[in-house]
């Protein structure tokens, strides 16, 4: 197995040819309060609205995500959203994008309408034309790939069955990159395995597996009995069979299966999961990892795409954080050190949607009562910052002998805290400044404050946001506890 960081670093040395059905997702978030007087339909209000580069483009956002670099072939249509689609992956710069465009066929465009409140998918509209390409659109298709094999170190081909990925195309993409030594993964749409012949890895989930073997597939035993018999038919060397919340299972040929469970994570969007995990694989496979060591990355970076909206990404932080969650990587990423770091998780943020929240204090000596506050406060958001005074803040509050660690130790155990999301440490003795600079949704305080003594409750109010007091637990505070250490009681 590799070391995890040596690896990260060997993925920015990758090249990905991705080859694929491109699409425009779009992504139409709103409230829903009422039923429409025109029919029995729920009306959506819409609060705004976000375009994604999806189908095989977002295989290659992801790739590009991750820090390798990726050579893309797609199809669009010559109307606006094959522009949009044109344009945007320009704006890529680790995606080199090869665009073959067909004036005879619109541009594959899905456009979801989402329930802001409730994370719900209320419906699908979709444009698009699914028939194969045939003629001279396919024979451009292959040409722009074949010079592109050389290039790469590894090639996947992601199919959504809107046309790009024929017969023709896929035997001629296999076998041009087995002739270089290359590895080929298939994210495959028919269930027909036999279409894709001679790939290195079949990646279905587990409703195309069981069509294609014509099994339950419900277990790992199941699935490790079937494969053998698909690996066979599509003569490949393993198949990787994607179960959703029941993690992920591959077969080798003529070996044993290995499974590897979902990481515990809050669901918040499904959309391109399944791209995540192909090209996390690829990127991971071509930096040199064994299955295993791939298919928990492909894992982690799946967990972190889930809980986000829209079809989104996994970065290298995100991935490191969710395979390596101990304490002193939880310090490196969680604690801010510059405010344009700060800025950036921020802005990310708010694209994704999400809910702030912020606390701040000296958490001199943690103790139950933050414990229980700082539970609290994440409870009441999606991500949760917390402003720690510095040393000399804490002695100009609490006097000499003040604090008991410094502000590197204190940062580094909130950090460890799964409820924690972000450490900033402010020097000014009130968080003002930095709340004023975050504009939280939430700001939480324990209940020893009132709503009106809490520092920086005009800024939330004035943006519509809470101001939430948690109950304190008697007994606990780090003032008794230094004294009692200093008088021998403990």
């Amino acid at each position: 197995m590799l070391d995890f960081d040596i690896l990260l670093q060997s993925i920015a040395r990758q090249t990905v040819l991705c080859v694929g059905d491109l699409m425009l997702d779009e992504f139409v978030y709103g409230e829903v309060s009422r039923i429409s007087p025109e029919a029995p339909a729920p009306v959506i209000a819409v609060q705004r609205s976000e375009i994604n580069i999806g189908g095989a483009g977002n295989v290659a956002r992801n790739v590009a995500a991750l820090g390798a670099r990726c050579l893309f072939v797609g199809l669009i249509g010559d109307d606006v959203a094959g522009r949009t689609l044109s344009d945007e992956l320009a704006k890529e710069p680790l995606i080199e994008a090869h665009l073959v465009r067909d004036p005879a066929r619109p541009t594959t465009r899905k456009v979801r309408f989402v329930s802001e409140h409730f994370s719900t998918h209320m419906l699908r509209a979709d444009w698009e034309t699914a028939s194969a390409a045939t003629g001279e659109v396919e024979q451009r298709l292959i040409d722009e790939i074949m010079p592109l094999v050389e290039h790469a170190d590894i090639v996947l081909l992601s199919d959504y069955a809107k046309g790009v990925l024929t017969a023709r195309l896929i035997a001629a993409a296999i076998e041009a990159a087995r002739q270089r030594g290359k590895r080929i993964i298939v994210d495959p749409k028919s269930a027909n395995f036999a279409l894709y012949r001679g790939a290195t890895l079949l990646t279905p989930n587990r409703k195309e597996f069981a069509a294609a073997t014509r099994t339950a597939a419900e277990t790992t035993d199941e699935i490790a009995v079937a494969a053998q018999d698909a690996i066979a038919l599509a003569e490949c060397e393993a198949l990787l069979v994607t179960r959703s919340e029941h993690g992920m299972t591959l077969v080798p040929k003529g070996g044993e299966a290995i499974h590897v469970p979902a990481l515990p994570v809050k669901v918040r969007d499904v959309s391109g999961a399944g791209d995540t995990v192909a090209a996390t694989l690829a990127v991971v496979l071509a930096a040199g990892a064994d299955w295993a060591t791939a298919m928990r990355a492909a894992s982690a970076a799946a967990a972190v795409a889930v809980g986000k909206n829209g079809t989104a990404v996994a970065t290298p932080a995100e991935l490191r954080r969710k395979v390596l969650p101990h304490a002193s990587l939880a310090a490196e990423e969680k604690i801010v050190g510059h405010p344009d770091d700060l800025t950036q998780r921020l802005t990310e943020w708010r694209r994704e949607g999400l809910r702030v929240g912020f606390t701040n204090g000296c958490f001199d000596i943690l103790h139950p009562g933050h414990v229980k506050v700082l539970t609290a406060a994440r409870r009441a958001c999606d991500r949760l910052i917390v402003g720690l005074n510095s040393d000399a803040s804490v002695r100009r509050l609490k006097g000499e002998g003040r604090p008991v660690q410094n502000e590197r130790a204190r940062a580094e155990v909130l950090a460890a805290l799964e409820a924690v999301d972000l450490v900033v440490i402010f020097e000014q003795d009130t968080p003002l400044e930095l709340i004023t600079a975050i504009e939280p949704s939430v700001l939480v305080k324990g209940g020893d404050y009132t709503r009106e003594t809490v520092v920086g409750h005009e800024i939330v109010a004035a943006r519509g946001g809470e101001v939430l007091l948690v109950d304190t637990l008697p007994g606990h505070s780090t003032t008794s506890l230094v004294a009692r250490a200093r008088e021998g009681q403990l």
